[in-house]
Order: structure tokens, then sequence, then C-alpha cells
């Protein structure tokens, strides 16, 4: 997303030289700003309550607005308010999470919900501590629902306000590091506003998110150019300070798809934790030759199909996947061993159970294949 905004003649501005950063004008600059370029109609805004923000905040991490929107709205449809969700089969919520990424959020927002129910009445605890007790919730999340649903001051620390201070501040350091976070802290405690906090914590999210970016920030538009260090020096592309950055590798694994005579397809849940924690694939293998075993060991009457279907590569954030798909035909659903973890998916008529992205497309890609 980016603002539209009247162009400025550079030549036209003067900057004092006596000029430093001061928390005392950050805050209202950024109100300021904000009532007049931010975001204000958001799905989340409406009704804002404290599950409606937490939701929000939890979907939005690493994640961005213009891909949540959808996902959001979906889940409040089905899932309302904190009960109901509580009261859901996890199955249910990975299958509206498939596609958004970070199972984990799903998998903890279900954990949390349940525990809200048991520990606290069926409502989101109204404290800081209370709420980054519960799974999946954060020092900063738990802020911003303060904040925002209760309009209480708390101070928060997302990616995006981290990046606006660190600039503004000119604060040294990689993200992440233990100095560079306490001292993030400190500028964010100097710079939340003891009123209008709830205006404020939207403010500095969406000032990050559209105006002071990672990339080609728009400097030339932003009313704390003055005061920010990071401009003053010409350092507004180095700060934050980048972590270092570990080279990207390739995983490679070999995945079964297990054909009945009726089409179904034999899926596995699996682990909570690593990648696709909790949800449903084909079973994987780390070669060819693992998968070879499994058919004559686990499926009975099933042929191999000798020649692989097409590979199928998928990035997460620190290395590719690259995936190598087999087809096994089983004469009959009754032929393949029974175990718990284990169902037949039917790709025209899908079940709401969680399926990654990119194994619903295998599996719809396997169902016109049948089809052909």
């Amino acid at each position: 997303m980016r603002l539209h905004c009247p162009l400025i003649d550079p030549g036209r501005i003067q900057l004092d030289s006596t000029s430093q950063p001061a928390p005392e004008r950050f805050a209202a600059a950024l109100i300021a700003w904000h009532a007049q370029n931010g975001r204000h109609a958001l799905p989340w805004q409406r009704e804002r309550t404290a599950y409606r923000v937490w939701v929000s905040e939890i979907m939005l991490q690493q994640t961005q607005v213009a891909t949540v929107i959808g996902y959001y709205e979906r889940f409040m449809r089905r899932f309302p308010d904190l009960a109901t969700l509580a009261a859901a089969p996890l199955d249910e919520v990975l299958h509206l999470w498939s596609g958004l990424g970070y199972y984990s959020r799903a998998r903890n927002l279900h954990r949390a919900a349940q525990r809200a129910v048991s520990e606290h009445g069926g409502e989101l605890p109204d404290g800081i501590d209370a709420l980054a007790a519960l799974p999946g919730i954060g020092r900063s999340t738990a802020a911003a629902i303060v904040a925002l649903a209760f309009g209480r001051r708390a101070c928060i620390l997302d990616g995006n306000a981290k990046r606006v201070l660190a600039r503004y501040f000119a604060v040294e350091g990689p993200l992440g590091r233990s100095a560079t976070e306490r001292e993030l802290w400190h500028r964010a405690e100097q710079c939340t506003p003891q009123s209008d906090v709830a205006v404020y914590t939207q403010a500095i999210m969406d000032f990050g998110a559209t105006l002071c970016t990672r990339r080609d920030p728009l400097c030339m538009h932003c009313p704390l150019r003055q005061d920010c260090a990071a401009q003053r020096s010409g350092r507004v592309h180095e700060l934050p300070t980048p972590r270092m950055r570990r080279p990207r590798g390739t995983r490679r694994v070999v995945m079964l798809l297990a054909v009945d005579s009726d089409g179904l397809v034999l899926l596995q849940r699996r682990p909570p934790q690593g990648i696709w924690g909790g949800l449903w694939t084909p079973p994987e293998f780390e070669h060819e030759q693992a998968a070879t075993q499994y058919c004559a060991t686990a499926l009975s009457n099933a042929h191999l199909d000798p020649a692989p279907l097409p590979r199928l590569r998928h990035a997460f954030t620190h290395f590719d996947l690259e995936i190598t798909p087999l087809r096994a035909r089983c004469l009959s659903g009754l032929s393949v061993m029974e175990a718990s973890g284990t169902l037949w998916y039917n790709a025209r008529e899908p079940a709401r159970v969680g399926l990654p992205a990119p194994i619903a497309t295998l599996l719809s890609s396997l169902a016109c294949r049948q089809e052909d």
C-alpha cells in the first residue's frame, strides 16, 4: 500500500541543525499523521473487542494486512466469539488458517481460547501479564490488546514499531539482540503517550507498514523527518541493523500419493512441531526407496507408478522445500493399513481439515488428472 501524498520539493525543506529526536513530539506527530493517512476501515476496527483485536494481531504477525483481511473475515464468520473458537475442533481452525502460514499461530490461538474459557470465565483477561501467559501472546501483542481494546496505556514493540524507533533514535545493533531490544523497549516507553493510546498504537503500526517501510521508505512525506536521527545522518537504509542471514538451503522430500479405487488419497497428520505442524499431508519420506518400502509394508495390493509426478517447490522463511510426488494405486481402501492419525481425503469433496496450501494444490491437481 502506498500513500497518496502531495509531492514536496526537496529544495524547500530546511532542516534545523539543532533538531534532535524528541520523544515528546513523536506521539503527537504520529497521531496527527494517522488522522489524515492512517487506516480506519479495517475489519477488526469495527466492533473493536478484545477477542477481535487478539485474532487480528495474531494473524498480522509476519503477514501483510492485504493478505489477512479475507482470512480474518472468514474466521470471524465461523468463530464469532472466544467460546465458539474454544469449542471448535482443531482441524476446523487449521482448515480456515490454511494458506496463511506459520500454523503454530493457529494452534496457539485455539489453545489460548480454551485456556481463557477454563481459567478466565470465557473472556480474555485485561492485564498484560495475564494475557502474555496465554499461548502465543507475547509482551507486545498483549500490550496491543490492552491499548486497542481496553484503551489503557501499554507500550507495543512489533516489527513496524521497532523499525520506526530504530531509525528515529538511531538505535544500533541487530533486532533480536538483547541489548538492542532493551533500548527499543526503553524508547517505546518514552514515546507512548498517556492519552489517546489506542490511536497512537494504531498510528505507529500503520506508519511503519505504509510510510517508514523496510524498503523504499517515503521520507519526503514523513512528519518525523526533521527529528529523525537516521534521516539526518543519511542512514535510513542502514537502520535497523540487518541481521546476519544464513544461506538458504533446499530440503528435498518424497510424498506418497496413495490413491484407492474411489480416488481417495491417504493423508497423515503431521506432528505438532516442525513445518506444517498439526496439518494433514501425504506420507513423507526422505527418499524414494523409503516410499517404496512403505508401499511394501504398509500398503497391500498397491502398485507404485514408475514415473514421478511433476516436482513441487515451496519457499519457507529460511529454506526451500522440494517435493517429489509418487503415486501408488491401491485396489481398495480396505487394503491400506489403518492407523491413528490417518484419513482418506476426497479432493473432489474436500473435508474441513487443515491442509498446507501447496498440498491442497497438489491434491486438486491429482484429482484433475484422475478425471482426464
